[in-house]
């Protein structure tokens, strides 16, 4: 095992678990609209496939969404307040990246809006890459996916190890010769044993 690429929401980042109650909780009180006008202009399995693989951008949607509900703020304000309430890093989980001998990458369905968000926040200081959906056109578990991180480090599957929550993205992986680590609560401690760190 020669690299790690890290899944962002759902491992990195606790932010995401399944729903989106870490942000929507308080979007209402704080920009005075409903935040499931919000979940249901923006998440609309049209609107947001098209965002996450490059073919319409994020601020066009926001721009959307803020006419559609009369929002009473800047395309650009909604959107700087979601990427912010909605990063929520595992301190533990990052600890172990940053602890791990190996490079790392990060490995995301993310635009290319919210990767510059998380490699400001996290990436920089910790990995060497992002790859991002949106710019790379392609999500997981498209084989396409991976494909670019080999290339991109020369190394075989085989060679790699994912770090990921979602049961598709690590099959596909290992469809690939990958190395994997199907992150969940249930087996979140076993994750340092697999990095070669102390937990």
């Amino acid at each position: 095992m020669k690299l790690v690429a890290w899944d962002f929401d759902g491992v990195l980042n606790r932010g995401f678990q399944g729903g989106f109650d870490a942000w929507q909780s308080s979007f209402e009180a704080d920009l005075g609209v409903p935040a499931k006008g919000f979940t249901d202009y923006v998440y609309t399995e049209r609107n947001f496939v098209s965002v996450l693989t490059g073919q319409q951008d994020l601020m066009a949607l926001m721009e959307g969404y803020v006419a559609a509900y009369a929002v009473p703020h800047s395309a650009r304000a909604v959107l700087d307040y979601w990427l912010t309430k909605d990063c929520v890093l595992d301190a533990q989980v990052v600890g172990w990246a940053a602890a791990c001998p190996l490079p790392g990458v990060i490995a995301t369905n993310n635009e290319s809006h919210r990767a510059a968000h998380i490699w400001q926040a996290l990436g920089a200081h910790r990995f060497q890459h992002i790859f991002a959906s949106g710019p790379m056109g392609v999500k997981k578990p498209d084989p396409g996916f991976y494909a670019q991180i080999e290339a991109w480090s020369g190394l075989s599957g085989a060679e790699i190890l994912l770090v990921d929550d979602a049961e598709k993205n690590i099959a596909a992986a290992a469809e690939r010769g990958w190395q994997v680590f199907h992150f969940t609560d249930a087996t979140r401690e076993g994750l340092p044993k697999v990095l070669g760190i102390s937990a």
